[in-house]
């Protein structure tokens, strides 16, 4: 067994939605750039000419990946890792800003977003630290330490500002919980921001009454475990606090940018012509394109360029629009195939830390996909999270490419583990 090639153990079904997904992303940014003199694919004065361009160097990027030794990945992690934090550190040097963010190198026309690529050296050493027989992640040093692990590239990366690229980093979460981590952080992170949300649309006084009351039933129908009032205290200050710093929090903190898409989000009163235009215009998009779609290249709104930057964070609207409720469906089950494939694979990984590398990748790409469409619909707030695959950029599509197909050799090697 040890002699059988990758190319007879690596997944084939993962490859072929990987080219099904990376071409149909192609043919839809080229629909989104396509300009008034047709031109050859290959113009990298256009757009999809550059694009063309990365889909072709993935190839030998591919093989790259595919011919060396599975074990590098978990041998040599803390230098990827650590290559990746002195390329987000560089940054503060080097990095040029874009749109109020530090978070590119630029090169000629070409730039290069190394938090993309830090994604995949972040989930080899979480996966290398939570498979060491000494780490136990039921313990609160080690889960301490476990979230360090992606919380100091979330520091360096809201430092840029880029808070979207923050947020992915923080869904590995969900890896450490597959693993143990008590569920009391997941249900913390997801209570306050429902207090947040509704700190902006009802006075906290209202909110901190209702705390109470809920925390105050809560004991007295559980009083007879040995609930300790305590804490109970100590919660209810601890949610209080929170609720009352939301104000601050939202007028001297973020940025004026971040405040326009939370009120988009949350309905409040827009100027639909500025903050609430992207929005607005993919929502129209996407609806306009019914059940069936207008046709390939036949988008009124794409050709319009009526969705600004419809190439990149907003690629999915030319989906709707030209394919239809049919074909963003289709789109859907393909990714969503996808994340169930990736779970599969890493259930029945022999090692630990494939099985952990595993459900990294399927989490990153999982958050990519559903905050990107949630972002289009009116569900999230426009934060600039490109769709795996889909979206216009070397960057994310090498990077998404290594994130998967790292893990493909990791998979195909695993009937060497026995």
């Amino acid at each position: 067994m040890k002699n059988q090639s990758v190319a007879s153990n690596i997944d084939w079904v993962t490859i072929l939605i990987y080219i099904v997904l990376v071409i149909m992303g192609w043919m839809n940014i080229y629909s989104a750039s396509l300009p008034l003199e047709e031109t050859s694919i290959f113009d990298l004065s256009q757009t999809y000419g550059k694009q063309m361009l990365f889909i072709m160097l993935t190839v030998p990027l591919i093989f790259t990946i595919l011919s060396v030794d599975a074990k590098i990945f978990e041998k040599y992690a803390i230098v990827f890792y650590g290559v990746g934090i002195v390329l987000l550190l560089g940054l503060f040097a080097f990095g040029k800003t874009i749109k109020g963010q530090t978070n590119w190198y630029q090169f000629g026309g070409f730039g290069f977003q190394p938090s993309e690529f830090v994604k995949t050296a972040t989930a080899l050493l979480l996966a290398k630290l939570v498979s060491d027989t000494q780490i136990n992640i039921k313990l609160f040093k080690h889960q301490i330490i476990a979230l360090a692990v992606f919380g100091f590239p979330v520091v360096l990366i809201l430092l840029q500002p880029d808070a979207g690229s923050a947020m992915i980093f923080i869904s590995l979460v969900f890896v450490l919980y597959r693993e143990g981590l008590p569920s009391w952080y997941l249900w913390t992170g997801f209570i306050a921001i429902i207090l947040f949300i509704l700190a902006l649309i009802i006075k906290p006084v209202f909110i901190v009454a209702l705390a109470l009351i809920i925390m105050i039933t809560h004991y007295v129908l559980n009083r007879r475990i040995n609930r300790n009032p305590l804490i109970y205290g100590i919660i209810f200050v601890l949610i209080t606090g929170f609720v009352f710093s939301v104000d601050y929090v939202y007028e001297n903190v973020l940025e004026a940018h971040q405040k326009d898409r939370i009120n988009v989000l949350l309905g409040k009163d827009v100027n639909m012509q500025r903050e609430g235009y992207n929005l607005n215009q993919s929502m129209i998009a996407i609806g306009s394109g019914s059940w069936f779609g207008k046709g390939y290249l036949e988008g009124t709104q794409t050709k319009g360029g009526f969705v600004p930057e419809q190439h990149t964070d907003y690629i999915f609207t030319t989906v709707g629009e030209e394919w239809g409720f049919v074909g963003a469906a289709v789109v859907i089950v393909l990714f969503v195939t996808l994340f169930l494939r990736i779970i599969y694979l890493a259930e029945h990984q022999k090692t630990k830390f494939s099985r952990v590398y595993g459900y990294c990748v399927a989490t990153f790409l999982f958050t990519h996909f559903f905050v990107n469409i949630s972002m289009l619909i009116k569900m999230f707030p426009t934060i600039g999270v490109p769709l795996p695959f889909f979206s216009y950029g070397g960057s994310s599509l090498w990077a998404f490419t290594i994130l998967l197909f790292v893990f493909l050799k990791m998979d195909a090697n695993k009937v060497n583990e026995w």
